[in-house]
């Protein structure tokens, strides 16, 4: 399991604010012969999420729509369409010949060599080479940082710095040595102390180095040679910061953060076979071709249009009456019979998600029996039967933070292992023993917006009542941005996986992980996770996620709810939407959608 849109997972869908309907494009072109398909024209479609930021690799804009437009555009930290790896339909890794290769030169010590084709330019005619590589590498392997942070607070105890944020985790990468850059520019070595179970997962190529380079205040070459002769970050030994890398880190963290259509072209700058060219706050984001784009992706069709409709009644009607082509809802039995009547094409299928709730380790949860207490009050099965049976009447209540049901023996073993299944249904009398008379006051954040989310927060708060706890509604439509603000003792919302990689591990369950929002601390689990990332025979990291999966169970760490359903619809006026249930969602194809003539 894995949900950045880099090698992490990402926030799965909430529902967004509903918009008002736009007159969008849709097919455009003039009709061609019966069996043949037009080129050129608009695709729109319509997701649940809206747009924040064109840097979707940081813990605060860590959302799917934000992923999705890092996919198509080539500039997230992970695998697309504008760098080395993507993902097939059934998760196998497909690489990117036409941008570059990559080869492992040595399994002991682990090297991997990439490089990148001769003549690519980003979108603004800039070159793509070792020094974008160098730059990424910087970002992701956390090589300068020399902070060490409070696993409570994050904040930093001994003085030094932490340069970029991440959603997900330096693991891996963390154990490379400076990068060795070839002759020509064009190629990068990475060679590992250790091994790396997700080497293959790697890819170099983020933002630009030209445009960091810029926002610091220096030239490319500059800042490349900067980043050759500064030190490696010693935690033991501090120092302060660098001006000029802290300059780049800082926008990286947050000047991509958008709430209008950039002025700052720099901001739109891709590397993969689509731009963005207009974005209007939670309605729209619209991108087109890529004019410097050489490679086999670039789409028969001119622009594709990205609608945020959080509620899904509003994306089927869209989807009828021809205002989009397609939709990707949330999953509901309500919303497959509205897409039955509108006589619409269903792809489902399985999301590599869940939903779960965590809780807040401090405050009112920093007593194990008050965390155990609240654990045997949630009603797990009532609520996957109000959610998700009526789209899955196979489902199952989720019983581990790490395996779906989906994944067969392996699932088994870790349900037999963790005894998350003994929570199925509420200990109201159990419960209540263990808080002995307490009433404890439990906040409990959510998407105000997502009915889902709603239904869940009503369900387990009318039956944590029962037992003597206070629960206040900490719901907000702002829920992302609030995760591990403290403002608040549980959360309930998703991860989603991109399909492939064991990063989520570190960034979930280490300590200080990019996405360890409810601050868990556990130092076994932390040995677990850093051996799960240097593990690469399968029988043994099974066994190790299996461990860290109990080791949750035993601290009380929270309950995973379900596996959620995933949906997607099209009015047959777009050719090859088809099912992905990994983190890109409906876009993961997109590039080979045609209208319909």
């Amino acid at each position: 399991m894995s949900e950045k849109t880099r090698r992490a997972r990402a926030l799965t869908a909430g529902a967004g604010v509903a918009v008002a309907a736009l007159a969008l494009a849709g097919c455009t072109t003039t009709a061609t012969p019966e069996g043949e398909t037009n080129t050129g024209g608009t695709i729109t479609i319509a997701t649940t999420n809206a747009f924040t930021s064109f840097n979707g690799d940081t813990p605060e804009a860590n959302l799917d729509t934000n992923g999705m437009v890092g996919y198509l555009t080539g500039v997230s930290g992970g695998l697309g369409l504008g760098g080395f790896q993507r993902l097939d339909k059934d998760f196998s890794v497909l690489n990117n010949t036409d941008f570059g290769t990559y080869e492992t030169v040595s399994e002991d010590p682990l090297t991997v060599k990439y490089t990148i084709n001769e003549g690519l330019t980003w979108s603004d005619g800039e070159p793509i080479n070792a020094d974008d590589m160098l730059v990424n590498w910087a970002i992701n392997s956390g090589y300068y940082n020399d902070a060490i942070l409070d696993p409570a607070t994050g904040d930093v105890t001994n003085g030094g710095t932490q340069y970029f944020s991440l959603a997900g985790s330096t693991a891996g990468l963390d154990t490379t040595a400076f990068p060795e850059i070839g002759d020509d520019n064009m190629s990068m070595t990475l060679t590992y102390a250790t091994p790396y179970v997700d080497y293959e997962l790697v890819n170099p190529i983020g933002k630009p180095a030209h445009v960091l380079a810029e926002k610091a205040g220096v030239s490319e070459a500059d800042f490349v040679e900067l980043l050759k002769t500064l030190p490696k970050g010693d935690t033991a030994a501090p120092v302060a910061p660098n001006e000029t890398l802290k300059a780049a880190a800082d926008f990286w963290n947050t000047g991509y953060d958008v709430t209008a259509m950039p002025t700052d072209e720099s901001l739109l700058v891709a590397s993969g076979p689509f731009i963005v060219t207009d974005f209007t706050p939670e309605q729209s984001i619209t991108l087109g071709k890529n004019p410097n784009y050489k490679g086999e992706m670039s789409p028969s069709y001119d622009q594709l249009i990205i609608r945020f409709i959080g509620d899904s009644n509003a994306q089927v009607t869209a989807l009828q009456n021809g205002e989009v082509q397609a939709i990707q809802p949330q999953a509901s039995a309500d919303t497959l019979t509205a897409l039955e009547n509108a006589n619409a094409t269903v792809h489902s299928g399985n999301q590599l998600a869940y939903d779960h709730v965590d809780l807040s380790f401090g405050g009112v949860f920093a007593d194990a029996n008050v965390r155990e207490a609240f654990l045997k009050t949630i009603p797990r099965q009532q609520i996957l039967e109000s959610i998700v049976t009526p789209v899955n009447p196979d489902a199952e209540v989720l019983n581990s933070q790490i395996f779906l049901p989906t994944e067969g023996d392996q699932y088994t073993t870790a349900v037999a292992a963790s005894g998350y299944d003994a929570f199925t249904e509420p200990d109201i009398a159990g419960a209540t023993a263990l808080l002995n008379g307490a009433t404890p006051t439990v906040r409990i954040l959510y998407n105000t917006n997502n009915p889902n989310r709603v239904d869940s927060f009503r369900a387990i708060q009318q039956s944590a009542q029962q037992a003597g706890f206070v629960i206040e509604d900490a719901g907000s439509p702002d829920w992302s941005s609030l995760l591990g603000s403290g403002s608040y003792d549980a959360s309930i919302f998703g991860w989603v996986s991109p399909g492939a990689g064991n990063a989520a591990l570190p960034q979930i369950f280490k300590t200080g992980g990019g996405g360890n929002y409810n601050n868990y601390s556990n130092s076994a689990v932390d040995t677990l996770v850093d051996e799960s990332q240097v593990t690469v025979d399968p029988t043994e990291l099974a066994d190790i996620k299996v461990q860290i999966d109990t080791a949750t169970a035993k601290d009380f760490y929270g309950l995973p709810l379900f596996q959620s359903p995933g949906l997607f619809a099209d009015n047959g006026s777009v050719t090859g939407v088809d099912y992905f249930g990994g983190q890109t969602g409906i876009v993961w194809n997109a590039q080979e959608w045609t209208l319909a003539g």
